[in-house]
């Protein structure tokens, strides 16, 4: 059984990085955990966590709920974007 916080890491709805972490775990898993090896998946990670940040403060001073948009609100977002 996960845990409540790994539960929310796995949360489409929560974390809008799911692909991101699981492929940088996935990297560091098959590269016998040498980050150098992963450092493309790690700035995918960060650019992706600093982008859906940014959405959020966005959000949260315009009074938006939820501060994170949904899945498919997200998908939504980023085909708007092209």
């Amino acid at each position: 059984r996960m845990s409540r916080h790994a539960q929310k890491l796995k949360d489409h709805d929560i974390n809008p990085c799911v692909a991101e972490t699981d492929a940088t775990t996935k990297c560091m898993n098959d590269n016998n955990y040498k980050k150098d090896m992963c450092s493309d998946y790690f700035l995918k990670y960060k650019n992706c966590r600093k982008f859906w940040h940014g959405i959020m403060m966005q959000r949260r001073r315009n009074g938006v709920k939820p501060e994170m948009p949904s899945a498919d609100e997200r998908k939504k977002i980023l085909e708007s974007m092209g």
